[in-house]
């Protein structure tokens, strides 16, 4: 049974965000399709939508208990994570002070647009841009003691808000989704997602186990080989079931990851990614975003197409938002939306 009533909790998204189905995708992919649902979590509150909210609402909830008027958090240059932490700081009037990671060197662009124009946008109080290989945990250690020399109080929030408290938003998650099945008259069989951060796989993990209901959850990793990814999101899985003081184990046979769709590395596109943001925007009409959701989906359509993912399955695919990242990478579109273009006049 989830029970999370014990745990602190802001409020910024005051709906349950919709499970669509997505038939034209399917009609797209053919005959050996599953049935689609789209956990629609790109339409969550606070700025441009994402599954950063679920984690704020009590990750901030924490920060303001314990008395913090000063948020730190890290992420990379084009950081959805960053975005919506910023948002929520301007909800709860406290500073934002960011720490922007060149995850692949001379890419910061300070006249960027994406999340590096809204967070301009927004205000943050600071932003350091760290280099490839520079200690991100040192960095932030350091604003935090700059802070309270000022007499602030920081509250240091984990890139993607992925500690427990963090994944207790994907516990909550599973929990609003278990509620649609029943008038959606649904038994899915398999939920994917995006495993970055870790905090959504592992949120996810939890509530399934803790629910008992036989359903797997595959993690496409966005930055990360198998093993070191598949460890991560155990290790953050059975520390939230032990925070919600639960008895179920999480086994590593209950953390699925495919590494497949990486690519060259962390927000670097691949043909792969830019196909399956397009099918999505030219079968759905919905946005991806071309670091996470557009990698996911690209090794949700190669499981189906490799027949790894059964067409007598219904699965949902977590849409985690980030769409304001897409506008950032446009050169990358472009040759093969041209293509297109010309291929259909």
């Amino acid at each position: 049974m989830l029970d999370l009533t014990a745990f602190n909790k802001k409020k910024y998204t005051p709906y349950e965000t919709p499970l669509e189905r997505a038939d034209k995708l399917e009609l797209f992919l053919g005959k050996d399709s599953p049935t689609i649902y789209i956990k629609r979590d790109d339409l969550l509150g606070l700025t441009g939508g994402g599954n950063k909210t679920r984690k704020l609402e009590f990750l901030m909830a924490d920060a303001i208990k314990k008395n913090s008027n000063a948020i730190i958090t890290n992420g990379a240059i084009q950081s959805n994570h960053c975005r919506l932490t910023l948002a929520a700081s301007i909800r709860e009037n406290f500073e934002c002070h960011l720490v922007l990671e060149e995850r692949i060197p001379n890419t910061f662009n300070q006249e960027a647009s994406g999340n590096n124009f809204l967070f301009q946008l927004l205000g943050a109080t600071s932003i350091t841009v760290a280099k490839k290989g520079e200690n991100i945990q040192d960095i932030t250690k350091k604003i935090a003691h700059n802070l309270t020399k000022k007499g602030k109080t920081p509250y240091i929030i984990p890139g993607g808000g992925s500690n427990e408290i963090g994944a207790l938003g994907y516990v909550n998650c599973f929990h609003e989704m278990k509620e649609q099945f029943k008038p959606l008259q649904i038994k899915p069989s398999t939920i994917i997602c995006t495993s970055g951060s870790s905090g959504t796989h592992a949120g996810l993990v939890t509530g399934i186990n803790i629910s008992n209901e036989p359903i797997k959850c595959i993690g496409i990793s966005i930055m990360r080989l198998k093993a070191e990814q598949l460890e991560l999101v155990h290790s953050l899985a059975s520390k939230t079931a032990r925070l919600l003081q639960s008895n179920t184990s999480i086994n590593r046979e209950d953390v699925i990851i495919y590494d497949n769709y990486v690519g060259n590395g962390y927000s670097d596109p691949t043909p792969e990614m830019i196909e399956a943001v397009t099918i999505l925007a030219q079968t759905e009409g919905i946005l991806l975003d071309p670091v996470y959701t557009g990698k996911a989906l690209a090794g949700m359509i190669d499981l189906i197409r490799k027949n790894k993912i059964k067409s007598d399955e219904t699965i949902i695919f977590i849409h985690t938002g980030g769409s304001p990242a897409l506008y950032a990478y446009q050169k990358e579109f472009t040759q093969t939306l041209k293509t297109n273009y010309q291929k259909s006049t």
